[in-house]
Order: C-alpha cells, then structure tokens, then sequence
C-alpha cells in the first residue's frame, strides 16, 4: 500500500492569506520526510490552489511519485508532459466548484480522450488515470477508451 497526499488545500491557505506560507512544496517534504510515498496535486484552469511555479517547484523537490491532477485541456496536457510527473489524473473542472465534486462524464469526453488526449501521452512514461463515477456505464467506456 502507498501514501500519496494531495497539497492542494496548503496551497489554498497560502493563496488567501495573499503571503508565501504556508508553502505546498515544503508540506510535500514535510509528507514525505514522514511516510509518503508520494504528492498529489490540481493544476486548475483558474489557478486556485496550486500555481503553475508550485508544479515545478514540486517537481523538483518530491522524491516519490507526482500525481498531477488536471482537466484534460491543451494548456495542462502541455505543462504536464513539461514536468513529467509519474501519473496525470484526468478530472472534471467547473469555475462554480469549491473542489471536484464528481468524476468525468465518460460519454461526454470520450472521443475526445480517445482521439486527443491518450495519443498525447504515447511518446511518454506518464501513466493516465481517470476520476470517474463508480457507475456501470463510465467504468465500461474509460475501459473502451484505451482500446
């Protein structure tokens, strides 16, 4: 069994105390100095937790594995094949959300992925996992997409 903790809400504190602390970089040290195997994280679009330095400064500092969450836009699938992070976690991302609140609507995304965003990731070592909804049709077309 592996630990992974997600930094994002570190970020958060740090972004609306408009100050630099707490730092995310040094709470994934802090994590990993007692037990994690590695760091999650959520670039969003609009930049509300983690901020595009935070990615690379995680990069450089985690030792362990780099989850790095994301909506599957051009922008991130960019910056994500940039850093090289062991794992992209493709998530669902809407402006009104305080933090992800569902998975991906499969049915929605999936030419898309199938089309897109997995052929983007063939030249690389980055694993894709995808936050769905534990429902029967999602698991059947997050499977049917890789094929």
């Amino acid at each position: 069994m592996q630990l992974l903790v997600n930094v994002d809400h570190v970020a958060t504190l740090r972004n609306a105390r408009g100050e630099g602390y707490p730092d995310p970089t040094e709470a994934a040290i802090v994590c990993e100095k007692a037990g994690a195997t590695g760091i999650v994280f959520h670039l969003r679009k609009d930049r509300r937790h983690i901020k595009t330095e935070d990615v690379y400064q995680l990069k450089e500092a985690v030792k362990g594995d780099l989850d790095f969450e994301m909506a599957a836009t051009d922008e991130m699938l960019t910056i994500s094949k940039d850093v090289n992070p062991e794992l992209v976690t493709l998530v669902p991302e809407s402006r009104e959300e305080l933090t992800t609140e569902g998975g991906l609507d499969m049915e929605t995304v999936f030419d898309d992925f199938r089309d897109r965003v997995f052929p983007a990731y063939e030249d690389t070592n980055i694993a894709i996992s995808l936050f769905i909804d534990p429902n029967k049709k999602d698991i059947e077309l997050a499977a049917e997409a890789w094929q």
